[in-house]
C-alpha cells in the first residue's frame, strides 16, 4: 500500500502542478505535519527539456519509521512533445529504477531494473497526452483569468498512463504560505483514475504559473505541498507522521475464529454523503450497494483443499495474463523459478501445490517488519524481509512460476490487536490464485504468525498484478467508510 501511495502522490504533484520554476523547493505535509521535501527542476538542454519532481518522505507504519524517495523526470521538446521518462524510487533497502521511451511507431518502451532485474514491457501511448512541459505551454497559453476552464490528458510515469483532467481557474485571493501571505490565484484540478472515481485537488499559483501551494485529498488524508525556503524544506522531520495507524478502521464487534467461520456480513458505512464507495465483488466476496449509499458485503472464503491441474494451459486472457512476469512479479526469473519448484515440492495437483506455497512463504519470510515498504519478489526472495505486502508478492510470484495463475490482493483484514490497536481491520495485503475453477485466497503472512491464513475477516478493495496502477481504485475505498456492522453468518 505504501508504494501506491507514494506513486499517486508524486504523480498528482507532477500533473496538478501547473507550471514549475527553474528549480523550487516545497515542504511536503500530511495532515499538518511535515513529513518531507519536495524539489522540482527544469533544465533545458538545446532542443530537450527534462522537467524532474523529487520527493523525500520519511512516515511511520505502526511505530517504525519509513523513509522514502522517489523522482520522476519528464522528457519533452521544447514545444512540449512527448518523447520519454525517468524514474526512481528507494523504500529502505530496497531500490527500483525505470526508463521509457516512445517510439516511432508510438509505443513507450519501458525498462524497469530492480535488484539487477531487468523487465521490459510495451505499452501503446495515448494519442495527444502530454507531459510536464506540455502542460506548462497550455498554461501559459490558457492564462489565468477567472472562469477559465481546459482539459488535457497528463501522463505521469508513476502511474504508467495519462490521466484525465478538467482545469478551472478561480479567483485570486490571500494564501498563507508557512506565515508569509501571498496574493495567489486557485486553480483547481479534476482528474479520474481508474477504479477511483473523480477527484480534486488545488493549487495556488503566482503570476508567472509557478504553484506555490497544492492540496490533495487522497486515501482520507490531506496532503499539502508548500512553496518554500531550501533549508525550511530540507530541515529534518522531527513528529513522524503515523501513516497507518490512523487509516485503521474500528470493528463494530470482536470477530474469534475466523478460520472456522463459513462467511460473515460487513455493513459498510460512507463517511459522508458525497463519497461514492466502489468496492469489488470476487469470487470470495459479494458486495450489495444500498439505496442510502451503504454497502452489504459479505465474504464467504472458498476452500479447496484438492484438485485442479497446473501448469494452466487454457485461453483464458485474464488468467493467462496472471501468469506474465512483470517489474514486481518477476515469475522468470531463474532463481525465483528454482525457489518455486522448492516449494510445490511433490503437490500432486494445484490445490497442494498453493497450500504448500503459502506454507513456505510464509515460513521463508524470516525477518517479519514493517521496515521494507513494498518490495518486488525478486528483492523478497534476496531480502526473506517484509510483512505482509512482500509475503503477498513473493507467493503471487512463486505461483505463476509453476503456472498458477495468481494476483495481489489489496484491502483491510481484522485483527484482535496489533500495536495498541484493538478488535480492528488494517491495510493488509494478500494472494488469490485460480484453483480448480476458483479463485481462492492465500494469506502467508497470517500463516506465518499462526493464524490459519486467509478467512472471512479479509475485505478486498482492489486485486491485480502487484503494479501501482492496478490499485488506484483503494483511493476510492481507504478512508472513506466506517465498518458499522460485522455479523457471523451460519
Amino acid at each position: 500500500m505504501t508504494r501506491v501511495f507514494l506513486w499517486v502522490v508524486i504523480g498528482l504533484l507532477a500533473v496538478c502542478q501547473v507550471a514549475a520554476a527553474d528549480l523550487e523547493y516545497l515542504a511536503v505535509f500530511m495532515n499538518n505535519k511535515k513529513i518531507g521535501y519536495a524539489v522540482e527542476e527544469r533544465v533545458v538542454t538545446g532542443s530537450e527539456v527534462r522537467s524532474t519532481e523529487t520527493m523525500f518522505m520519511t512516515i511511520s507504519r505502526m511505530g517504525v519509521p519509513l523513509s522514502i524517495e522517489a523522482s520522476e523526470t519528464a522528457i519533452e521538446t521544447v514545444d512540449g512533445k512527448p518523447l520519454g521518462f525517468e524514474m526512481t524510487q528507494k523504500m529502505s533497502v530496497m531500490s527500483t529504477e525505470a526508463s521509457g521511451r516512445i517510439n516511432d511507431q508510438g509505443v513507450l518502451e519501458v525498462v524497469t531494473t530492480t535488484m539487477g532485474n531487468k523487465q521490459t514491457q510495451t505499452l501503446p501511448w495515448v494519442e495527444g497526452a502530454i507531459m510536464t512541459e506540455g502542460m506548462r505551454l497550455l498554461s501559459e497559453k490558457y492564462g489565468l483569468k477567472q472562469g477559465t476552464r481546459f482539459q488535457a490528458k497528463v501522463f505521469t510515469a508513476g502511474m504508467m498512463q495519462a490521466v484525465d483532467m478538467q482545469i478551472e481557474v478561480g479567483a485570486r485571493q490571500s494564501v498563507d504560505l508557512l506565515g508569509r501571505v501571498v496574493r495567489l490565484t486557485e486553480v483547481k484540478s479534476s482528474y479520474a483514475l481508474p477504479g477511483a472515481g473523480q477527484m480534486m485537488a488545488v493549487s495556488y499559483v503566482d503570476d508567472n504559473l509557478d504553484t506555490q501551494k497544492s492540496v490533495i485529498p487522497i486515501m482520507g488524508m490531506n496532503i499539502e505541498m508548500v512553496a518554500c525556503s531550501r533549508e525550511f524544506a530540507l530541515a529534518p522531520v522531527e513528529d513522524v507522521s503515523e501513516m497507518f495507524r490512523d487509516m485503521m478502521l474500528a470493528s463494530p464487534t470482536r470477530l474469534s475464529d475466523l478460520d472456522q467461520v463459513k462467511s460473515v456480513q460487513y455493513h459498510l458505512k460512507p463517511k459522508s454523503s458525497d463519497m461514492d464507495l466502489s468496492i469489488p465483488s470476487t469470487d470470495n466476496q459479494t458486495v450489495i450497494k444500498n439505496d442510502d449509499g451503504s454497502l452489504t458485503l459479505t465474504v464467504t472464503p472458498i476452500r479447496v483443499s484438492q484438485g485442479g491441474t497446473f501448469p494452466y494451459t487454457g485461453a483464458d486472457a485474464t488468467l493467462k495474463k496472471a501468469l506474465e512476469a512483470n517489474p514486481v512479479l518477476q515469475c522468470d526469473d531463474p532463481n525465483v523459478m528454482a525457489l518455486a519448484r522448492k516449494a510445490v515440492a511433490e503437490a500432486p495437483d494445484a490445490a497442494r501445490a498453493a497450500a504448500n506455497i503459502e506454507t513456505f512463504v510464509g515460513q521463508y519470510i524470516d525477518q517479519k517488519d514493517l521496515s521494507v515498504g513494498y518490495a518486488s519478489a525478486v528483492e523478497v526472495m534476496e531480502s526473506r524481509q517484509g510483512d505482509c505486502t512482500e509475503h503477498a508478492v513473493l507467493t503471487a510470484a512463486l505461483c505463476r512460476a509453476v503456472g498458477i495463475p495468481a494476483e495481489v490482493v489489496i484491502g483491510v483484514a481484522y485483527v484482535d490487536e496489533f500495536m495498541g490497536t484493538i478488535q480492528s481491520f488494517g491495510g493488509h495485503a494478500w494472494t488469490r490464485a485460480w484453483v480448480n475453477g476458483h479463485w481462492i485466497g492465500l494469506d502467508a503472512a497470517f500463516v506465518g504468525i499462526g493464524r490459519g491464513g486467509y478467512d472471512a475477516g479479509h475485505i478486498a478493495l482492489a486485486t491485480g498484478n502487484g503494479e501501482s496502477s492496478d490499485f488506484f481504485s483503494l483511493i476510492g475505498s481507504i478512508g472513506k467508510f466506517n465498518i458499522t456492522e460485522a455479523k457471523v453468518m451460519e
